[in-house]
């Protein structure tokens, strides 16, 4: 579609008006990025002109190009910061540093701290990362260089100067780093002794979720990282006020930094999981900023995408699909994330990503004013557990993950638009937010932080909670008891237990919790369950089938009548409503797909909204669906994500959608004056009744948004 625009369309760009550049708030207008990873040999072999063409016609405002760190594309005078052999008397970063200038781009400055050449390393032994044998650590995937120890001198002495050279020298905004944040456990004598000196721990041999000393490694390595953080940002600042060093966050959520230092350093915050792997979802590149956006809700976020494959075998200079890799940038602009796309190599073997990052840019500036103006929010918020989350390893924390990634999948099917809420934000401003929390399984929660979900529901608030959410404290310590047991409505009996096949949960009342089963007087349970006692006032729709066989097969067959709560709901004092289900709802709908645990997830999240949600679409398809607003306006974005690869890439075609309805209320003192297609770039047909505004969106190709402007 928009491949067929016309010539001037990709080589015109919106030039940024010269009081948006090198301002503290330069980074609000940098909404669409380019990455070029230099390699060794660019400076002989890539061609400049190619890239600029590329800025232009992206219509990015923004670029990331490497500067330094394992290796420098500039002339280095710092002593071991290893300069390219290829670059000779060029400046390659320099040199497209000024191009990007010259187009009113916004610059970044990339550096990767994470491997040392051999001269630092015979000169600076302590900067290169130790095994637990004591030996020093080979790089894995190139064993002529050695991984950079993160934790000491190297990131807090050497990495500083290099910085503050690249900010003296080069007209640019800001720092990024990439691969800053370590490789596992450093067993060298200083980090050893100085975690020692900090915890009383030796260093852990194993990640282990229930070793102390593991738990202490990580607070430590917590607060080094932060560390470096603040001092980084301090150094760049120092040279040039206006800019920032922006740390890659990776791409999991802000568990691993201390929140108040990234809310004083950094003005944007970047995730980093560049496209999809393995058996993984269409919508999981807006998960990622919505969980970057967890903590601050209201700063910009960039989602950086791969044009190439990123499978575990790491084809770095390889190209995707055209429509995979508009299918990652184009929900990242459905949940209003800013778009970069990185490329590795100067050099371009394969120019077939070209078109496609054009016409998915193309898409999010048509869209961007929208975004600008509004706000995201929603009615419904999962709570994303980074208490629980951070005791796991990094390599096994997806284990613990899988929880709330059926409830992200279940919600999406039900077509019930949802934010992400931190459990360390749980002040009661940003709870009070929504109308619904879900826990998915919050484990590990602090008093605190308990006391903060309870005086939401005191407030009125609702809550849908399963599994284990509050069976520990903060430190991963058991509880006797649920901390939320009288929310829940609940006391602990048993348990946890498991995993525990063929088992069921038997429909025992007529509640809005148990509806659409209709033929069936049971469903398929969960494979971790706790037994639980239901307070009084509470009640239990839903009934544990006390456990029997799956073989031999004539023994398949119950022994005894449904008895303790599998599913407990309450209606609070305050007007708010509880669900709780004591047993791995969200796991095991995210590893088995039940459509029955799915339906149990909406109906709980919908008799826990008590009105008809705001926002309603109808239509065949599955849609992503992001909601934004401003004292003028909503807007609704609707992302296609029908497609038989949708649960795994790379997709081979777009499947368009057929004509969907969109019902949104209308708030109290309102009225409509328009409604636009913004993408289709046309007004909407739209009827009003019954206090809702109500849209025909003809088709969906990729992405549409529907954008209501309020009289």
């Amino acid at each position: 579609m928009f491949g067929k625009k016309e010539d001037f369309m990709l080589e015109t760009r919106r030039r940024q008006d010269e009081s948006k550049l090198r301002t503290a708030d330069w980074f609000k207008t940098a909404t669409r990025w380019t990455q070029l990873t230099f390699v060794e040999d660019d400076p002989e072999k890539y061609d400049p002109a190619f890239w600029i063409e590329v800025f232009k016609r992206t219509k990015s405002n923004a670029v990331c190009l490497s500067a330094g760190g394992y290796i420098a594309f500039y002339p280095s005078r710092i002593p071991y910061h290893y300069v390219s052999k290829y670059l000779g008397d060029k400046d390659i970063f320099g040199a497209l540093v000024d191009a990007a200038r010259r187009l009113d781009m916004h610059v970044m400055a990339r550096v990767d701290p994470h491997a040392i050449h051999d001269d630092a390393a015979k000169a600076h032994p302590e900067w290169v990362q130790v095994k637990a044998d004591g030996t020093p650590l080979r790089h894995w995937a190139y064993p002529d260089v050695w991984v950079a120890n993160a934790y000491g001198e190297y990131n807090t002495v050497f990495m500083p100067e290099v910085v503050k050279e690249i900010v003296r020298t080069y007209d640019i905004d800001a720092i990024f780093a990439n691969r800053w944040q370590g490789h596992g456990v450093d067993y060298g004598e200083d980090s050893a002794r100085r975690f020692k000196d900090a915890f009383g721990h030796d260093l852990p041999v194993r990640p282990d979720a229930s070793d102390p000393a593991w738990q202490a490694w990580l607070q430590w390595r917590r607060r080094v990282l932060t560390d470096v953080i603040a001092q980084w940002d301090d150094e760049v600042k120092a040279i040039r006020p206006h800019a920032s060093f922006i740390p890659n966050m990776a791409g999991a959520s802000l568990m691993e930094f201390d929140l108040s230092v990234i809310e004083k350093h950094c003005p944007f915050l970047v995730v980093d999981h560049q496209g999809r792997r393995g058996v993984e979802c269409g919508w999981s590149a807006g998960r990622n900023g919505k969980r970057i956006r967890a903590s601050f809700p209201d700063r910009p976020v960039v989602l950086i995408t791969s044009i190439g494959l990123e499978e575990e075998y790491r084809w770095k200079d390889s190209v995707n699909t055209p429509e995979e890799m508009q299918l990652w940038i184009n929900d990242g602009t459905a949940h209003g994330l800013n778009a970069w796309f990185t490329k590795f190599n100067g050099v371009v073997p394969d120019r077939r990503w070209v078109e496609p990052v054009s016409e998915a840019f193309e898409l999010h500036a048509l869209v961007e004013p929208v975004l600008l103006e509004t706000q995201p929010t929603a009615e419904i918020a999962i709570i994303d557990p980074s208490t629980t989350l951070r005791h796991w390893s990094s390599e096994e924390r997806i284990l613990a993950e899988r929880h709330e990634l059926g409830f992200y999948q279940a919600l999406v099917e039900a077509r019930l638009p949802f934010e992400m809420l931190s459990d360390q934000m749980l002040s009661e401003d940003k709870l009070d937010r929504f109308k619904v929390i879900v826990l998915a399984n919050a484990s590990c929660l602090s008093d605190a932080q308990c006391a903060a979900i309870r005086a939401y529901v005191e407030r009125g608030g609702s809550v849908v909670a399963a599994y284990e959410t509050s069976l520990c404290d903060e430190n991963g310590q058991p509880r006797a008891d649920f901390e939320l047991g009288d929310v829940f409505g609940v006391k602990r009996a048993s348990g946890p237990r498991g995993i525990v096949k063929n088992t069921y949960i038997a429909l025992t009342q007529d509640h809005p919790v148990s509806h659409g089963y209709e033929g069936a007087s049971r469903i398929i349970g969960g494979t971790r369950l706790i037994d639980v006692k239901a307070e009084a006032g509470a009640q239990a729709p839903f009934l544990y089938i006390p456990d029997f066989p799956d073989l031999p097969m004539e023994e398949v067959y119950p022994r005894a009548e449904p008895s303790s709560p599998a599913v407990v709901t309450r209606e609070t004092s305050a007007g708010g409503r509880v669900v709780f289900i004591p047993w791995n709802l969200g796991e095991i709908f995210w590893e088995v797909l039940a459509p029955d645990h799915a339906r149990l997830v909406s109906n709980a999240v919908r008799w826990a909204l008590k009105d008809e949600p705001s926002v309603i679409v109808d239509g065949p398809g599955i849609l992503d669906l992001a909601v934004r607003e401003s004292e003028s306006c909503i807007a609704l974005s609707l992302l296609n994500l029908t497609n038989p690869m949708m649960m795994k890439g790379p997709v081979r075609e777009n499947i368009p959608l057929p004509a969907q309805t969109v019902s949104i209320k209308i708030p109290s003192g309102r009225k409509v004056e328009r409604a636009r297609l913004v993408v289709a770039g046309r007004q909407a047909e739209m009827t009003v009744k019954d206090g809702r505004v109500n849209v025909r969106v003809p088709e969906i190709d990729r992405l549409e948004m529907v954008h209501i402007i309020w009289a």
